[in-house]
């Protein structure tokens, strides 16, 4: 079985074809332009801070400490997938928390200058944990759910998955 990374529960808000494809290593081009850019904003953005840091099936990309108080920070290159990070950063704290570990999260998007805070509603928990069974079922298919297109298709790394 697949381990379920916060990687695959954006993708799950995205698509869920694509995270098929991701968690059966079905990986696209890696010098895919937008790829590229992403990598390069993680590199250059919040150098003082600890970064990549990894945790079980996490790879948290900012974390800090300060007064008893931990907060992890996920780095987007562009806000236009703000839920599916929202939803990767709160499956990481889902995560912390099934580990006795008690954060708060920021979502980071350096390039338009954007900070939004996140936290773990109850509310919130349910639907990670909704999304981790839901994404498991499909992981778990012998084959990747039909094509379903939707505005992300465009500039989808995946897309030659889908459209050749």
């Amino acid at each position: 079985m697949v381990k379920i990374t916060g990687s695959l529960i954006a993708s799950y808000f995205i698509c869920k074809r694509e995270m098929w494809f991701m968690a059966h290593e079905l990986n696209p081009f890696q010098d895919f332009d937008l790829l590229e850019m992403g990598r390069l904003i993680h590199e250059e953005s919040y150098k003082r801070d600890k970064k990549e840091i990894s945790f079980e099936s996490m790879k948290i990309d900012i974390v800090r400490l300060g007064k008893g108080k931990v907060l992890i920070g996920e780095l987007k290159k562009s806000s236009k997938f703000l839920m599916p990070a929202k939803m990767q950063l709160l499956f990481y704290l889902h995560k912390l928390k099934e580990s006795g570990v008690e954060a708060k999260g920021e979502l980071l998007i350096p390039k338009e200058h954007k900070k939004e805070k996140v936290e773990l509603t109850e509310d919130e928990e349910k639907k990670i944990i909704k999304a981790i069974e839901e994404a498991e079922k499909i992981i778990s298919m012998p084959e990747p759910p039909p094509f379903e297109k939707n505005r992300f298709c465009k500039n989808c790394s995946y897309r030659d998955f889908c459209f050749s």
